[in-house]
């Protein structure tokens, strides 16, 4: 990457950002239902719940600067959906806003916040907080390491993942320029909340893979309590400990928390343990210009057990994949060891991350929003191999929303620009039974990516929003190989257009629907089998419609959607556990995504009308048909990976004290293939769960109790193209039964 090259990107990113206001401010005229600019001083400090719940202005020790936001009680009445009207952080949305924000979006969208998992679970994976979201396929293989889909996004990945950005604040990739993505970087007791955007829903971003975007968001120091801690233990030699601690002090403000877990494992050689740690510090440098630096580091320890074949799964679920023997000095790739033990299979992350975030708002109908970012990741990963992999990604982003009246209309304007590029000295050395050998492979990888993108919300009526979009995507791909001197590379580009439209059915109920295209370029995992040059990127035309809304006592999420994809990359070679990585034909991915929650009783022993008593029903429900449409090879064969049938549901005994009790299940009725031809299946199974707990205003404990009955289950599998109908070792095992129990104190 030469620095021409570096200064040209940034050169782009800031005339796009000129463009950006120019366009802006010829467009603004009188806001409409913008928060008023008022000068607010706050020197008492409410309680830490109030100040979550209200989202208020800030709350100090010191005496603060005058700053011009709403007033706590005028943000709550009127949140529009409008970045303009954010009343703590200007860089950083509270849950609230954020839950306005995202519903402006014409398509199925969530914010999760972190009282939906962190009070009942001991929030160690990407499937404790996800668990409940309709669309997302979230299955734990061992320790922290997941698959993860959305919508069949990635189902041909059987290691890291693809098909899904992850990020941290809106700002800071957890996924690499090339689209790969490692879970264990994730702590998510580190979050306020997470939010889920599928599919083309995630242009606001810059994403454009099938599967959309997940963005996990810290709390700043106008929404953290002072202190806090958490202890959480359970089955399998697992404890963990977190500590956090935020604040405003003046003008600026903080938050900062770190944790430690350990863990046996439920199988032979899946111990680990991780050390993470995360912080963010804000300045407001005028009262309407905010900026904020992050700062995120991971150091990651796990044992792999491998992948078995469905028998020992089912009859033997805490074994290693072993082989007989103490290692081969003719296996590939003239490695020594036959399996996961005698080669010691290992996946070792060290990474830091940090960026900076920057919010003006220009004036009351108008916000800029500017950043950078920066982060180095080591991958010591053992396998058949070692790998071992030097990354540095960087890059930045700037947006710019405008609210105004367009002719007497309301219209809310989004644009941005995205830059993620990165460089990864990518090297193999021979496995010596857990020893490092002699050097294999030697490659320097570059990925460049810029997305430019516009949104339009034009609402013809107070309650109805015509809402259009377009994104362009360049990306590019380059290996070049050391040894041999030669290279590797792709150049990608597409325009990803949108349109939809969200209507308010009342102030607590929408109905939206949309049409949207995605498109991906391969990842370094793809090229390396296959020249770059000959691999098409992955193109999707989605359709959906649904809809969502809320009461006290009822809540709802429904979207029904389809998408035609074109040159899905997929397993089409015939190997025995193996997926060559290819250019499908013609896929169709489709599905029902339900999500509720609902009161079925009150008042069983408190009949307060204000506060009382209730037995609450929690559940998500995911139908899947993926298939392949009229392929040469396997024909409306279903694509492998994925259950028809998901659902989560449990339900929840509520007493108005903060006590809660109930039992939970998860029921997948159907067997899934495990390979694109039909020929090999998993088993439907069904785990019971119940915890019990409580949930205060400064302590909270609970006891879980997952998988009563002890079921042996397969809970992923990784899938191949043609099995020929063999048992084959391309199947997890599910976790037996365990106990988790946890406590945390906050003030």
């Amino acid at each position: 990457m030469t620095s021409r090259f570096i200064a040209t990107r940034i050169s782009a990113c800031a005339l796009a950002s000129a463009s950006l206001v120019s366009v802006a401010a010829a467009q603004s005229t009188a806001p409409a239902s913008l928060p008023p600019i008022e000068v607010t001083t706050k020197a008492t400090k409410p309680t830490a719940r109030k100040a979550k719940a209200a989202q208020a202005a800030p709350t100090q020790a010191k005496p603060v600067v005058a700053t011009q936001v709403p007033p706590p009680a005028q943000a709550a009445k009127a949140l529009t959906g409008s970045p303009l009207q954010r009343s703590g952080a200007l860089t950083s949305p509270g849950t609230a806003e954020a839950r306005a924000e995202i519903q402006r979006t014409p398509g199925a969208v969530a914010v999760v916040p972190d009282t939906a998992y962190k009070a009942s679970t001991p929030a160690a994976t990407i499937k404790d907080a996800l668990d409940f979201t309709p669309g997302v396929f979230a299955q734990t293989k061992w320790g922290e390491d997941t698959r993860l889909s959305i919508r069949g996004s990635g189902l041909s990945r059987n290691f890291h993942g693809r098909g899904v950005q992850l990020l941290m604040d809106g700002i800071i990739p957890v996924t690499t320029a090339d689209g790969s993505s490692d879970f264990q970087e994730i702590d998510p007791t580190a979050y306020r909340y997470i939010e889920v955007f599928k599919g083309g829903n995630a242009l606001r971003y810059g994403a454009n893979q099938l599967g959309g975007a997940i963005n996990f968001v810290m709390p700043t120091g106008y929404d953290a309590d002072a202190f806090g801690t958490r202890v959480d233990l359970g089955s399998f030699g697992f404890h963990k400990t977190a500590v956090s601690s935020g604040g405003v002090y003046g003008a600026a403000d903080y938050f900062i928390t770190g944790s430690w877990q350990e863990q046996d494992g439920f199988r032979d050689h899946s111990e680990g343990q991780s050390v993470r740690g995360a912080m963010n510090v804000g300045y407001r440098l005028t009262p309407n210009i905010e900026t904020r630096f992050y700062l995120n580091a991971n150091q990651i320890r796990q044992k792999i057990p491998g992948a078995v074949t469905k028998q020992n799964a089912l009859n033997d679920p805490k074994g290693a994949f072993v082989l007989p023997g103490l290692g081969n000095a003719n296996a590939f790739p003239f490695s020594i060891g036959n399996d996961n033990v005698d080669r010691d299979y290992e996946r070792n992350i060290d990474s830091i991350r940090v960026a900076n975030r920057t919010a003006v708002r220009l004036n009351a109908s108008t916000m800029l929003e500017a950043g950078a970012f920066y982060f180095d990741r080591h991958l010591d990963h053992p396998i058949l191999f070692v790998i071992d992999n030097q990354t540095q990604d960087y890059g930045g982003f700037g947006r710019l929303t405008n609210e105004s009246m367009i002719g007497g209309f309301r219209n809310l304007f989004t644009a941005g620009v995205t830059v993620h590029n990165g460089d990864t000295r990518a090297r193999t050395f021979r496995n010596l039974r857990g020893e490092r050998g002699g050097l294999l492979s030697d490659a320097d990888q570059t990925s460049d990516n810029t997305v430019v993108y516009a949104e339009n919300s034009f609402f013809v009526v107070p309650s109805v929003a015509l809402v259009g979009g377009l994104q362009y995507v360049d990306a590019s791909r380059v290996q070049h190989d050391r040894l041999a001197n030669q290279d590797k590379d792709g150049q990608f580009d597409f325009w990803n257009p949108k349109g939809g439209v969200v209507w308010d059915v009342t102030a607590h109920a929408q109905i939206f629907a949309n049409v949207s295209r995605s498109g991906e370029a391969p990842t370094f995992n793809e090229t390396g089998v296959v020249q770059a040059s000959t691999l098409k990127p992955q193109e999707a035309t989605t359709y959906e419609i649904g809809t969502r809304g809320s009461s006290p006592n009822f809540r709802w999420d429904l979207a029904l959607y389809r998408s035609n994809i074109v040159n899905e990359f997929q397993c089409l070679d015939a190997g025995q556990g193996a997926c060559t990585q290819t250019n499908a034909d013609k896929t169709i991915h489709q599905g029902v995504e339900v999500g509720a929650g609902a009161a079925l009783w009150q008042g069983m022993f408190v009949e307060s009308p204000r506060s009382p008593d209730k037995l609450w029903l929690n559940l998500a429900y995911t139908f899947s048909d993926f298939r392949f449409d009229g392929d040469a090879s396997y024909g409306d064969n279903e694509l492998a990976g994925a259950p028809r049938h998901y659902l989560r549901a449990e339900l929840l005994y509520k007493h108005p004290s903060g006590i809660f009790a109930g039992p939970n299940v998860e029921w997948v009725p159907d067997a899934y293939y495990a390979d694109n031809a039909n020929t090999f299946e998993t088993d439907a199974y069904a785990i019971w769960g119940a915890k019990i707990g409580y949930e205060g205003e400064r302590i909270t404990a609970y006891l879980e109790a997952r998988n009563l009955t002890d079921e042996t289950y397969i809970s992923s599998a990784s899938i191949s193209g043609n099995l020929n109908g063999l048992d084959a070792n391309v199947f997890e095992p599910g976790t037996g039964r365990a106990i988790y129990g946890g406590l945390s104190v906050k003030w």
